[in-house]
């Protein structure tokens, strides 16, 4: 390379999708995206029924020790009983709910909430799928 051909540049493209089922009703979907030189993951969650523009604008960024995950409430059902977390590797973990009020605090180990109330599955794992969360068996 001469020192007058420009530098490439990082680009973000679509990588694939995640439709979160459940009892075979698609209730959202997580659109996720890649950077092409670092392969980075970028993801917006879409509900069913929620029209509103979401709070993040562009590519959402995530601190290198944390990854993208699914919570899922063992508790409520449809659009509510699942959220888009960051999700730290091992520890106490806190997130906000779907009602973007209430602090959820669970413990997680290898980036998985481990609680009786909540279960989780990792984005990275299982692009391109459809995630039936009224059953925790089928995630990767």
């Amino acid at each position: 390379m001469t020192a007058s051909e420009p530098i490439s540049e990082d680009k973000i493209v679509y990588f694939g999708v995640i439709n979160i089922n459940e009892k075979d009703r698609t209730v959202g979907a997580i659109d996720i995206w890649r950077s092409v030189i670092t392969k980075e993951l970028f993801c917006e969650e879409k509900r069913l029924g929620i029209l509103e523009i979401a709070d993040n604008i562009g590519m959402p960024k995530i601190d290198r020790d944390k990854k993208w995950a699914i919570a899922i409430n063992k508790k409520k059902v449809g659009k509510d009983k699942w959220k888009l977390i960051k999700i730290i590797r091992e520890g106490r973990f806190r997130f906000i709910d779907v009602d973007d009020e209430t602090t959820v605090e669970v413990d997680v180990k290898d980036y998985s909430i481990r609680d009786s109330d909540w279960w989780s599955f990792l984005v990275e794992n299982n692009v391109n799928r459809s995630i039936e969360i009224s059953v925790q068996e089928n995630a990767k």
